[in-house]
């Protein structure tokens, strides 16, 4: 037969197993959502830089034509 002592300390272990399982868990869904807010964003400022850089190609285009019309 299992003492009170024992018993007690059986279920304190069970519940810091329990957290352990449950808190990693929980920590691998906040990694992998960082991970992929990270990526968004990058993409995002990425797609940013590029127009940026389409539109100052497209303004330059477009002085060298004026200029070849004159």
């Amino acid at each position: 037969m299992v003492g009170q002592f024992e018993s007690g300390k059986d279920t304190v272990q069970e519940l810091t197993e329990s957290a352990a399982s449950h808190i990693g868990a929980i920590a691998t869904i906040i990694t992998g959502a960082v991970r992929d807010i990270a990526r968004e964003t990058g993409d995002w400022f990425t797609d940013v830089i590029e127009m940026r850089e389409a539109a100052h190609r497209a303004r330059e285009d477009q002085h060298h034509q004026d200029d070849a019309a004159e």
